[in-house]
């Protein structure tokens, strides 16, 4: 354990600070370009939020001790985390570090290994190519707003299973949009005026209250299936692989907690929901986002990707398991992943005086890391603002190691990073197997940095759609192939 010693250095404190507001005038008007700002001054900088001084940490080094060695001594809390956990509960992205965090954690990663996801992921693949094959050619289109929607309905068909009503599948669809704008704006603001009686406010808190009742309805609507078909199943049932297979393709990550023999309350299944539901759609949908605008910008890595994606599937629709024999895709989204980072601003709370990296700072001070400032580095990502997916070739890979943290590290590692990967290479390669030509229609966007580092406007159209046989190769009897990409919208 590290404790304050006489040898402790002042902490540099950043230029620029205003009276009464600190540095938080910079942090609203150039965010990115002040966090990045910061290394200059040193490998731990005191900047104040308002009246409330932080320490950022610029030396990747310094995050992992935070993260990992000495993790104990950093809580997970801070503003952002505070505000979030205000309205989405004790989910496992936001509850105190201790033993529910622990259980929680351990009854959720068999929902996020590989083996599991590899069984949703043909329907996610279906349900992203219904999507993307019913855009209307040359329409000028919100891709943010798209990607957006892409990965709900993708990750809903993961959670949830294929055959959630309906109706829910377009309440969800309606809701998250209006909650997720909502929840940038509380983690923006002062807590004292997130808890005023303001019209905003209420609507906001109605809002995650009716997701929380629409998350009840899918358990209910879970359960009752699960009982009927209990009821009506045959006693050789286990004879039938066929029917096996069905049932797994209509069952959804979901039902490994509603099945868990530790099982969890309601308002706790509500919260994991909510946690996964948020932190699955902003972030892999803005990395979509920027990673489609990079194409239009590098012909050259556009042509590679194609050229790889028809070396693997050649005439057919896209499979999961093709997304192993896609490298250089993962290359594209990784660099896409490292440039637009996509969070920008990560808290954490000491628990205790400590000393780091010479620097002592004091019980209960917020302590701020930032991928996007680690991942801008020059010292391990030379030229830091170009993007060149060859960074994460074999050969030269490890030399970014220790300063790629955009699913932080540690015990709080982001659980759906294998997931996060599976969707966002899915959803890139169905695109460019659907519309051969992609075409910035916009101005050039702006990094915006809210939550997560966004496009702050960005359209596109698509030309040249492919007419796609269905892969008839995969289907089982009493199971069709993947649908084309022509398919008709889903209700």
């Amino acid at each position: 354990m590290n404790a304050p010693t006489a040898s402790t250095t002042p902490t540099p404190t950043a230029p620029g600070g205003w009276p009464l507001i600190g540095h938080a005038h910079r942090l609203a008007r150039d965010p990115l370009p002040f966090m990045t700002s910061l290394r200059q001054h040193g490998s731990v900088v005191r900047i104040s939020i308002g009246p409330t001084p932080a320490y950022v940490v610029t030396d990747p080094a310094l995050t992992r001790r935070v993260l990992v060695t000495d993790a104990a001594s950093f809580a997970k809390g801070g503003k952002i985390i505070d505000a979030l956990r205000v309205f989405f509960g004790d989910g496992l992205a936001t509850v105190a570090d201790g033993d529910t965090h622990l259980r929680n954690r351990r009854l959720m990663q068999p929902m996020f290994n590989k083996a599991h996801i590899a069984t949703r992921g043909d329907a996610m693949i279906q349900r992203v190519q219904e999507m993307v094959g019913n855009w209307r050619e040359g329409e000028s289109r919100d891709v943010y707003a798209d990607m957006n929607d892409i990965t709900l309905a993708a990750f809903l068909v993961a959670l949830f299973g294929t055959d959630l009503p309906a109706h829910l599948q377009g309440e969800f669809t309606t809701l998250m949009p209006a909650i997720m704008k909502g929840t940038i704006r509380q983690t923006i603001l002062p807590q004292w005026v997130t808890r005023l009686p303001l019209p905003a406010n209420r609507a906001h808190a109605e809002r995650v209250a009716s997701l929380r009742a629409l998350i009840d309805q899918a358990i209910d609507y879970h359960a009752s299936r699960t009982t009927k078909a209990q009821a009506g199943a045959p006693a050789d049932a286990g004879a039938c692989p066929h029917a096996s297979a069905a049932a797994a393709e209509r069952a959804g990550l979901f039902e490994t907690l509603l099945n868990a023999q530790d099982q969890l309350s309601r308002r706790q299944l509500q919260d994991e929901a909510i946690t996964l539901l948020t932190g699955a759609i902003e972030t892999t949908g803005t990395t979509l986002a920027w990673t489609l605008y990079e194409l239009t910008r590098h012909p050259d890595i556009e042509q590679r990707l194609r050229s790889e994606l028809e070396g693997v599937c050649h005439e057919r629709p896209l499979r999961h398991e093709d997304l192993d024999h896609l490298p250089y895709a993962r290359q594209v989204l990784q660099e896409a992943v490292r440039k637009y980072g996509p969070a920008w601003m990560v808290t954490r709370t000491a628990t205790r005086d400590i000393d780091l990296g010479g620097h002592r700072v004091p019980e209960g001070a917020d302590i701020v890391w930032s991928p996007y400032l680690h991942q801008h580095d020059p010292d391990f990502f030379p030229e830091p603002h170009r993007f060149d997916p060859d960074r994460w070739t074999t050969e030269r890979a490890p030399a970014t190691r220790g300063a790629f943290l955009a699913f932080g590290d540690g015990r709080r590692k982001c659980i759906g990073e294998n997931f996060a990967w599976t969707e966002l290479q899915i959803i890139l390669a169905t695109i460019l197997q659907t519309w051969p030509h992609i075409e910035l229609t916009s101005r050039t966007p702006n990094a915006q940095a809210v939550v997560t580092v966004k496009p702050d406007t960005m359209t596109m159209a698509y030309r040249g759609q492919r007419r796609m046989p269905a892969d008839s190769s995969s289907a089982e009897p009493g199971r069709s192939g993947p649908t084309t990409n022509t398919a008709t919208p889903s209700p």
